[in-house]
């Protein structure tokens, strides 16, 4: 390669006295080129250190090999897990990430969208945040035929693709295992009420107190933003009630981590005053000395694994997912 000038197959084929299309070939691995003449070609290719025109590919195949992928978190540990499974499986396919963190805001994850669609990603996968009330992006991606799949927090449509977990099956074992070691005074500290996963959890929640034969009372659901201040206030409300909880389930282990310290600073002792099980099961629990009772798993490997998949095959135009496709994971209770 003389100076900057990049090499071409013009070049490796003047040099080795063939066609530039049996440069090509060989380079490709076409089965109609000998053994001999592809080995000679890709020792030349290296030699002059050529590289493949990737514009001129994406051009040729209609893909830029890449997806965009919308998280609401990184640095949360579930999210951490998912994206790891998803840049394992676009490895596999030869494509690259991008991601951007909409950090739960509604506009951010539309800019990151449009963002997305202007670098003409060939998909992309959503995990929605959880101040986000509408789907307008959806529009904008039909109307350029870019598939999308969410998982975990998805949007409750109908012809979407979808990967999420069951809470119902982890919230049932959960009151089930409260119940059996004496509880009947048992309350819900949920996230915001515009999120799904949060009408789920309601309506597992007071699903798993009938079936138990255990009344509702509509004091024991208090909602939190999922903010430091809100998870604090929500647990004041359970805490200033004249018949006080005993055992609570909370959104995730975030919210737990502040739960606790409150109570720690009202005097309620963990694990015997209250006891907790939350969702997630993240591995933060087993550095406490005293962790709280237990934690629901959500698969977020799996998760992010599945929904990858799909994604590629509405990519590589597989037949089976023009019909919108929904992968549901029990979740499960993991005492600590």
């Amino acid at each position: 390669m003389a100076g900057n000038k990049p090499t071409t197959i013009k070049e490796i084929a003047r040099k080795l006295k063939i066609s530039p299309s049996t440069v090509s070939r060989a380079l490709n691995d076409h089965p109609s080129i000998g053994l001999v003449t592809t080995m000679r070609v890709k020792k030349m290719a290296e030699e002059m250190a050529y590289e493949p025109n990737q514009t001129a590919i994406f051009f040729k195949q209609r893909k830029t090999f890449t997806i965009g992928v919308i998280l609401p978190k990184l640095s949360e540990p579930f999210f951490s897990e998912a994206i790891s499974a998803i840049e394992n499986v676009a490895e596999e396919k030869k494509y690259t990430v991008l991601l951007g963190q909409s950090l739960d805001d509604e506009q951010r994850e539309l800019n990151i969208v449009q963002t997305f669609k202007k670098h003409r990603v060939d998909g992309i996968l959503v995990s929605l945040g959880k101040n986000t009330g509408d789907t307008d992006f959806m529009e904008v991606l039909a109307k350029t035929e870019i598939p999308v799949v969410f998982f975990d927090c998805v949007p409750d449509l109908p012809n979407v693709h979808k990967v999420y977990s069951d809470l119902s099956s982890g919230m049932v074992e959960a009151i089930s295992a409260f119940i059996e070691r004496g509880h009947n005074k048992i309350a819900l500290i949920n996230g915001p009420e515009s999120l799904l996963a949060s009408k789920d959890r309601t309506a597992a929640y007071t699903e798993a107190l009938t079936k138990n034969g255990i009344p509702f009372d509509s004091n024991y659901i208090v909602h939190t933003d999922l903010t430091e201040h809100g998870n604090e206030e929500a647990m004041e409300k359970l805490c200033s009630l004249a018949d006080r909880p005993s055992a609570v389930v909370s959104f995730n282990d975030f919210v737990t981590l502040d739960l606790i310290r409150y109570a720690k600073l009202r005097g309620i002792v963990l694990n015997q005053d209250m006891y907790f099980i939350s969702y997630a099961n993240y591995p933060l629990w087993k550095y406490m000395d005293n962790p709280p009772m237990g934690s629901i798993e959500q698969y977020p490997e799996q998760q992010a694994h599945r929904a990858a998949e799909i994604l590629f095959d509405c990519i590589d135009k597989k037949e089976y997912v023009e019909t919108p496709q929904e992968v549901v994971y029990p979740s499960k209770l993991v005492l600590k």
